[in-house]
């Protein structure tokens, strides 16, 4: 039983850092995903904006005009976006823009606006809310009636008028983000270039570059809390190894005893409880491996509108060391008293 809970505590451990590792990754994509389904070329974001959130508009909608004139730009439209309860937020959109620019969404039920109480929202959202077509749901202190549900992938999870969403926050005549659609990509390089040199202040990117900046590696913040929970995994292995451990050399002074009187050596000894320790962290780092499918289903079950979860295999290896780290350092301390132990004294244990 010791030995089941032990492995059941290391897959515990192995979980919480993949699915944390896979909560990141997923988010992030879900993100790039969600960016490339708009159909832009280019994106214009506010000065001092963060690349994986953004709410507020404090950019003037008037840009759309002079964005509209400026050489190769066949699209121009812009968003509101304004959050709900993070990190879900719903977005403005002018339909019929929105719709030239990335293809238009793919209704699963429903259809488009009729009124300025209608939302749009997609199929993980419905999931999650229990929504269908009809219903009515309370979003930032108003009530909106459900008139479609799309499928998800592009731009965001809930659409209003834009007209209305700004109106409703304060934000009459202003955007979070401006998309364009050139009329020819390989005008792209030119026309960041001489937007950037003409709005020095603003954030203007290629979606494939502001796509670029949803990683990881990008995100110090986001790596360092990876860190700080990976830190807690090895704490975690090594303090239910270390009592596993030091229980079963208290359980087994007889039978070292017996070992040591046979010619075991300090180190043969300390090998054995070093094997079994690596069999525990072993066992414990698939068990957590097989968790970690388990909180993925629950979480796209449960919550597939706020949270996205991948797997990511190339964890795995890391995660079976960072257990196999945490147990051995665990198994220091009770190995080395039992290497000590002295062969009569052992023998005559009660």
């Amino acid at each position: 039983m010791r030995t089941l809970l032990s492995i059941l505590a290391i897959g515990v451990e192995v979980t919480m850092v993949l699915t944390l590792v896979g909560l990141s990754y997923g988010m992030i994509e879900e993100s790039a995903r969600r960016t490339r389904g708009v159909g832009a070329d280019v994106i214009i974001r506010p000065p001092f904006s963060s690349a994986l959130s953004l709410s507020g508009a404090p950019m003037p909608a008037a840009l759309l005009k002079f964005f509209a004139d400026v050489p190769h730009v066949r699209d121009a439209t812009g968003t509101v976006v304004e959050t709900i309860v993070f990190p879900e937020t719903m977005t403005g959109v002018n339909l019929e823009e929105f719709s030239a620019m990335s293809g238009g969404l793919r209704y699963l039920k429903g259809g488009p606006f009729q009124g300025p109480d209608d939302v749009i929202v997609d199929e993980y959202y419905a999931r999650q809310k229990n929504l269908k077509v009809g219903d009515t749901v309370n979003l930032k202190n108003r009530d909106w009636k459900v008139c479609g549900i799309v499928e998800p992938g592009k731009l965001s999870r809930v659409f209003v008028q834009l007209d209305v969403l700004q109106n409703i926050t304060g934000n009459t005549g202003k955007l979070s983000q401006i998309y364009l659609k050139l009329d020819d990509p390989q005008h792209l390089d030119a026309v960041v270039t001489d937007l950037r040199g003409r709005l020095k202040e603003y954030q203007i990117y290629s979606t494939e570059e502001l796509v670029s900046l949803l990683s990881i590696n990008s995100l110090p913040g986001l790596k360092a809390f990876i860190a700080v929970i990976i830190g807690l995994a090895i704490v975690i292995g090594f303090l239910v190894v270390f009592l596993t451990m030091y229980t079963a050399v208290l359980e087994r002074t007889r039978e070292i005893g017996i070992l040591k009187s046979l010619g075991a050596s300090p180190g043969y000894v300390l090998s054995i409880l070093m094997r079994e320790t690596a069999i525990l962290a072993i066992a414990g780092s698939i068990f957590g491996i097989i968790l970690s499918f388990g909180t993925r289903w629950l979480i796209m079950t449960l919550v597939p509108a706020s949270l996205q979860q991948q797997i990511v295999p190339e964890w795995w290896p890391i995660t079976t060391v960072i257990a196999l780290t945490g147990a051995l350092l665990g198994t220091l301390y009770p190995g080395w008293k039992a290497a000590k132990q002295d062969a009569i004294e052992a023998l005559a244990y009660d």
